[in-house]
């Protein structure tokens, strides 16, 4: 019996910065397929659209701050006929609780696109319950850091 592999639509979560946006991809189900940072140049923003490509379809892109550090690189996205969903910066109170990552709020900016459909909302609150949001970002931190919350 032949297994027939078929490509999977890939979601792109960035969070800008002025001069490193961290990129990640993720599956439909959610599932992390990596994260990666690249330069806030044109040649960055080539570089980062061909990487999350790599993954297979894009089907969509959440990004931090299109107005700001991410209007160049939403342009770009844009450009190749990518939809580009701007997310809301992270709560400050959960940040300092939570810790603060780029890795991670690359991750929650796909995340909640994937599972939800939630267009500008990056809260995984509203996709899971408290209790499963923190397990979540604790098993993703020790994937990509090698250590828990």
């Amino acid at each position: 019996m032949t297994i027939v592999e078929s490509a999977r639509p890939v979601t792109g979560g960035v969070d800008t910065h002025a001069d490193v946006h961290v990129a990640a991809a993720v599956d439909e189900n959610g599932g992390l397929l990596g994260v990666e940072s690249f330069p806030t140049t044109p040649a960055g923003f080539k570089a980062l659209h061909a990487w999350l490509a790599g993954f297979g379809p894009v089907e969509r892109v959440g990004v931090e701050g299109t107005g700001a550090y991410g209007a160049g690189l939403a342009r770009h996205l844009r450009s190749k006929g990518l939809v580009v969903i701007e997310v809301d910066r992270p709560n400050r109170q959960e940040r300092r609780r939570n810790g603060k990552s780029d890795e991670l709020d690359a991750i929650e900016a796909a995340v909640p696109r994937c599972r939800a459909g939630r267009r500008g909302s990056r809260s995984l609150l509203t996709v899971m319950s408290k209790r499963s949001a923190r397990s979540w970002l604790c098993a993703v931190r020790a994937a990509t850091c090698g250590s828990s919350i």
